[in-house]
C-alpha cells in the first residue's frame, strides 16, 4: 500500500494497471511476429524479458512508482501468484508421466539435482574467483534463480517473497536467468535438428519416443476444445477460491508456527505468505488427481500463465535499471552454474544411453519450464510438445520446496 506521497507522473493504481495491461498486449502482440521484422526481433528477445523491463523503464523515468502502489502487494503477490500456483499445477498428470518411462523421469531428476548442486559449486567458486560476487545477500537472488531453474516463474517469484530478495537484486537474477537461459536453449534447438544422427552415433534407444508420439497424439485429438464461458468461470473459480482458502488457513497456521515451535522463523514457517505458496501448491497438486484436471484442455495453465506475466510485469515495476551494470560477475557465477547442471546431465545420459530428446527435455523442464520446455521438445516432432508441458509442470510443483530447501544451504554458506 502507498506510504508516502509520489512524485510520479502516475499514481493512480488504476491507470497504472491499464497502462500495464496494455503494455503486455502491445508484447504479446509483437512477438506474435505479425511482421517480417517483429519475427527477426523476438527471434532474440525473449517476450518475458520485455515483460519486465519495460515496467522498470516506466519506473526508472519516473512515469510509475513501483514501490508506492498497490498493483504488487497485494494484488499480484497475494493473488495473482498462489492463484497462478494453483493453475499450473492443476494439469499435472502423475500416471501419464510415468508411462514416459524411467529414464527420461531419471533424465529430469538429474537435471533438477545439477541445477541444485550448480548452485552450490558456483558460490563456492564465485567465493574463491571474486568474493564480492557473493557478498551480502547475493544468496538470496541465487535462492530466487534457483526457483526460476527447477520451476518457473512463479517460484522465483515465491522464493523472491520468501527470502525477501530485494527487487535491485532480483532484477539482476532476472537478467543472468534470461541470458543463461536463452543461450542453452538455442544450443538444445541447434542440436534438436542433428537428433537422429547424434542418437546413431551414441546408441540411444528411440522406441519410447516413438510411442510417445503415438499416444500423445491420440490424447490431444480426444480432449483439445474450446474453452467455454462456464469453462472460463470454473477455472477462475478455483484459481480464486483456492487463494482464499490458501489465506484462510495460512494466517492461523503461520500464527500456531510462532507461538508454539521455536524454530519456525529459522524455516520461514512463521510467515503467512510462505503458508499460502505452499498450500496453494499442494491444492493444485490434489486438484491434478481429480476430474479438475480436466480444466487444462480448457487453458487453465493459459490463465495461470497470464497471471504469472501480470505478476512480472509488477516486480519489474520496481526496478532501477542503472543498477542491472553493477554487478557484471553474476554472468559469470550463472554460466559456472548453467555449466554444473549440463555436466551433470550430460553423465546421466552417458550412463543411460538416453536420446538427445530425453537430455534437452530433462533440462528444459527444469531450465524452461512450462514456458519454453514445449517449445524445445517441439523441435524433435510437434506431438512431443505436451511433454514438454508435463514435465515443465512437475517442476512447477517441485521448484518451490526444492528452491526453498536450495536457499536454505545458500544462506548457510553464506553465514547468513
Amino acid at each position: 500500500m502507498p506510504t508516502e506521497p509520489s512524485t510520479a507522473l502516475i499514481t493512480n493504481d488504476i491507470v497504472g494497471l491499464g497502462l500495464i495491461a496494455a503494455t503486455l498486449a502491445v508484447i504479446f502482440w509483437a512477438a506474435s511476429g505479425p511482421t517480417p521484422l517483429l519475427k527477426k526481433v523476438f527471434a532474440w528477445v525473449p517476450a518475458l524479458l520485455l515483460c519486465y523491463f519495460i515496467p522498470a523503464i516506466y519506473n526508472t523515468a519516473g512515469l510509475i512508482d513501483g514501490h508506492n502502489t498497490s498493483l504488487y502487494n497485494p494484488i499480484a503477490r497475494d493473488v495473482l501468484l498462489p492463484a497462478a500456483l494453483v493453475l499450473l499445477t492443476l494439469s499435472i498428470d502423475l500416471k501419464g508421466i510415468m508411462k514416459l518411462g524411467p529414464k527420461l523421469l531419471v533424465m529430469f531428476c538429474a537435471g533438477t539435482l545439477g541445477i541444485i548442486l550448480g548452485a552450490i559449486v558456483s558460490f563456492q567458486a564465485m567465493s574463491w574467483i571474486h568474493p564480492a560476487t557473493v557478498a551480502g545477500d547475493t544468496w538470496k537472488g541465487m535462492a530466487a534463480l534457483a526457483g526460476s531453474w527447477i520451476g518457473g516463474g512463479a517460484n522465483m517469484v515465491a522464493m523472491r517473497e520468501v527470502f525477501g530478495t530485494d527487487a535491485t537484486t532480483f532484477g539482476q537474477f532476472a537478467v543472468v536467468d534470461v541470458a543463461c537461459a536463452s543461450l542453452w536453449m538455442a544450443v538444445l534447438l541447434f542440436l534438436a535438428n542433428r537428433a537422429k544422427q547424434i542418437d546413431a552415433r551414441s546408441g540411444a534407444d528411440t522406441r519410447a519416443i516413438d510411442e510417445m508420439k503415438e499416444r500423445i497424439s491420440a490424447y490431444e485429438a480426444q480432449n483439445a476444445r474450446i474453452p467455454s464461458l462456464t469453462d472460463l468461470m470454473v477455472i477462475v473459480g478455483v484459481a480464486l477460491g483456492g487463494v482464499g482458502l490458501a489465506h484462510a488457513i495460512a494466517a492461523p497456521l503461520s500464527g500456531w508456527f510462532k507461538t508454539n515451535v521455536s524454530w519456525a522463523s529459522q524455516f520461514s514457517l512463521d510467515s503467512a505468505f510462505v503458508w499460502v505458496v505452499l498450500l496453494s501448491t499442494a491444492l493444485g497438486l490434489g486438484l491434478s488427481f481429480t476430474r479438475a484436471r480436466r480444466l487444462e484442455s480448457a487453458g487453465a495453465s493459459r490463465l495461470g500463465t497470464l497471471f504469472l506475466y501480470f505478476l512480472i510485469a509488477c516486480i519489474g515495476m520496481q526496478m532501477d535499471l542503472f543498477s542491472l551494470l553493477d554487478r557484471p560477475w553474476l554472468f559469470a557465477l550463472g554460466a559456472i552454474w548453467m555449466l554444473t547442471h549440463i555436466l551433470v546431465l550430460w553423465i546421466a545420459a552417458k550412463l543411460l544411453r538416453a536420446p538427445l530428446f530425453f537430455f534437452a527435455i530433462g533440462s528444459q523442464g527444469n531450465i524452461g519450464a512450462a514456458a519454453s520446455a514445449p517449445v524445445v521438445a517441439a523441435a524433435f516432432h510437434p506431438s512431443l510438445a505436451p511433454v514438454g508441458v508435463l514435465l515443465g509442470t512437475v517442476g512447477y510443483a517441485t521448484g518451490t520446496g526444492l528452491a526453498y530447501v536450495t536457499g536454505l544451504i545458500l544462506k548457510w554458506m553464506a553465514g547468513a
